[in-house]
């Protein structure tokens, strides 16, 4: 029998993003897999059951997912779905692995191997399976819309009867990819943009972008891409420069985010509270707790005249492109381990190893192994067919 491949929908609220979409399907069916969706999977962005048709078995929820050799979600999956999963299946998706930990423990104990696309190391090979980079990329592009829209000034400058209106100013804290992407954005609908980043290597790709780089004389530079945790001395001076910066901007983006931790307070209440009646704070870190101490993940807070934004999940904001890009994320991903319709990890490829999470009754990420059973780290031994 073939192998299957079965695409449920997405059942957490306000998740508008599909992990397959027609044109992924039919790269998938050339692997030699089977694939099968749930009926409706598609519609949140557009895709109705006969957009598939070519390539797709259309089923219910039940009967889809009890066959299936591959199960591929967006978000992670509730613990009532996982109990529908076949044991000793392969679960692909972002399941959160700093999160969830009954859900995690439900997949090691149906013997599911699960791999976290957030787990994907930062090399070179895996770029085209980063799904943090993808999806970064579509929040930071609407974090800067949500900041234009929130502003009481026009980004670009106006030469107007009236007379000139001058640019907005607006800061970016955090280079990454959705940094970068916020100040693409920004520049391009005509404001002033600073940037800051801890990583001294982000300037060249700020200044290349049309903003200016902050150097603040802290450098936090760590290993696969991220940033360090700054000390205290640190933190102090980096706080003095850039409140100054902040104070002077019409809008601040934060997207200063570590995995797995809470997000660094970079935006102090006095720092709030030193910005212009008006002024916009859209912090991207919301979900670790934000960069701004006054930001409440999800809400509007505003302090003093100041509005402070701490949007959720704003890659479902732009579901169609979010989705296309997070499809082809996992169709790369996939290619690693499937071939003419056979499944073989290769637990020597570090891009297997290191995104997987549980394994034949095992949890093998270390950082949640030591979390969670501190007194055994197994590794994962053997492949799954």
């Amino acid at each position: 029998m073939p192998i299957t491949l079965a695409a449920p929908k997405e059942t957490t609220l306000g998740e508008k993003r599909i992990a397959l979409t027609p044109e992924i399907a039919k790269k998938l069916q050339g692997l030699g897999l089977a694939i099968a969706i749930e009926s409706g999977m598609g519609t949140s962005i557009g895709f109705d059951d006969s957009a598939y048709k070519e390539t797709t078995a259309v089923s219910q929820i039940a009967p889809l997912v009890a066959e299936a050799n591959i199960i591929i979600k967006v978000a992670p999956p509730s613990l009532e779905e996982i109990q529908q999963y076949p044991n000793q299946s392969i679960l692909i998706g972002m399941l959160a692995p700093y999160a969830s930990d009954e859900r995690i423990m439900a997949l090691k104990t149906k013997g599911i191997t699960s791999f976290s696309l957030e787990l994907i190391p930062r090399i070179s090979r895996a770029q085209s399976m980063d799904v943090l980079s993808s999806q970064a990329a579509a929040a930071g592009y609407q974090a800067t819309l949500i900041a234009a829209e929130l502003c009481q000034k026009f980004f670009p400058m106006l030469t107007t009867a009236a007379g000139t209106i001058r640019p907005a100013k607006v800061l970016i804290i955090g280079a990454g990819v959705a940094g970068l992407q916020a100040i693409a954005t920004a520049r391009r609908l005509g404001a002033i943009v600073e940037a800051y980043d801890v990583r001294s290597a982000t300037k060249e790709q700020v200044e290349s972008l049309g903003a200016k780089f902050i150097d603040t004389g802290v450098s936090a530079d760590g290993s696969g891409g991220y940033a360090r945790a700054l000390t205290d001395e640190e933190k102090q001076k980096q706080q003095a420069v850039l409140d100054e910066h902040i104070a002077k901007s019409d809008v601040v983006i934060t997207t200063a985010a570590i995995p797995g931790r809470p997000s660094p307070k970079i935006i102090s209440r006095a720092a709030v509270e030193g910005m212009k009646g008006g002024s916009v704070i859209v912090d991207l870190a919301a979900e670790g707790g934000g960069n701004c101490e006054l930001t409440k993940p999800g809400e509007h807070v505003v302090h003093r005249g100041v509005t402070v934004f701490g949007p959720l999940n704003l890659p479902s904001q732009l579901a169609a492109h979010a989705s296309e890009m997070y499809a082809k994320n996992l169709f790369n991903f996939i290619s690693l381990f499937v071939k003419e319709g056979v499944i073989t990890l290769d637990w020597e490829d570090p891009i297997i190893a290191q995104s997987a999470l549980t394994h034949a009754g095992k949890i093998v990420h270390e950082a949640t192994a030591q979390r969670l059973e501190p007194t055994s780290v197994p590794q994962p031994q053997e492949a799954t067919s």
